[in-house]
C-alpha cells in the first residue's frame, strides 16, 4: 500500500443546487411585429424614401392614411406616394395588418388610376425588405425610377 492519503470522497451535490442555466438573451423584435401603423411610420416610409433616394427620386408626397381605395372605393388603410412628375401610387392593405391583402395602384401625370392589382398574393411570410422590394421593384416596372 502507497502512502499517498486517500482522496477525499466526492460529495454529490443534491440535484436542487445545480447551477442556473443562463437565461438566453432576448432576441429584438422583429420590425414586422410591430402594431401596423408604428411599423408603417418607423420602418417602411422611411426605408421607402432611401430607396427612392438612391435613384436621386424625393417622394412629394408618401404617408399612410386611412381613406377610399382607388378605382373600386371601400375604406382601408394606404400608403400614399406622389413622386416628381406628378407620378403617384397606391399601396393598399386589406386591415390594419401587413400580412392582409394588398392591392397596388398606378397613376400616371395627369391621369387618374384605373386598374387595381394584387400585390404579393402568393407570399406566404410578409417582411419589411420583402415589402420595401417588391414596391421598388414594381415602380421600376413602371420605369418611374429611371432607364431600364
Amino acid at each position: 500500500m502507497s502512502e499517498t492519503p486517500a482522496e477525499a470522497p466526492k460529495q454529490a451535490k443534491p440535484e436542487g443546487e445545480a447551477k442556473p442555466k443562463p437565461k438566453p438573451k432576448a432576441k429584438p423584435p422583429k420590425p414586422e411585429d410591430k402594431p401596423f401603423e408604428i411599423f408603417m411610420a418607423e420602418e417602411f416610409l422611411p426605408e421607402i424614401s432611401s430607396q427612392l433616394k438612391r435613384y436621386d427620386l424625393v417622394p412629394e408626397r408618401l404617408e399612410l392614411v386611412d381613406g377610399e381605395r382607388p378605382v373600386v372605393g371601400g375604406a382601408c388603410p394606404m400608403v400614399v406616394g406622389e413622386l416628381p412628375g406628378g407620378r403617384r401610387f397606391w399601396l393598399c392593405f386589406g386591415s390594419s395588418d401587413i400580412t392582409s391583402s394588398k392591392t397596388i395602384t398606378l397613376a400616371d401625370p395627369g391621369s387618374e388610376p384605373t386598374l387595381l392589382e394584387s400585390f404579393l398574393i402568393d407570399e406566404k411570410r410578409m417582411s419589411l425588405a420583402l415589402l420595401v422590394s417588391r414596391l421598388m421593384q414594381r415602380l421600376n416596372g413602371q420605369k418611374w425610377l429611371g432607364g431600364n
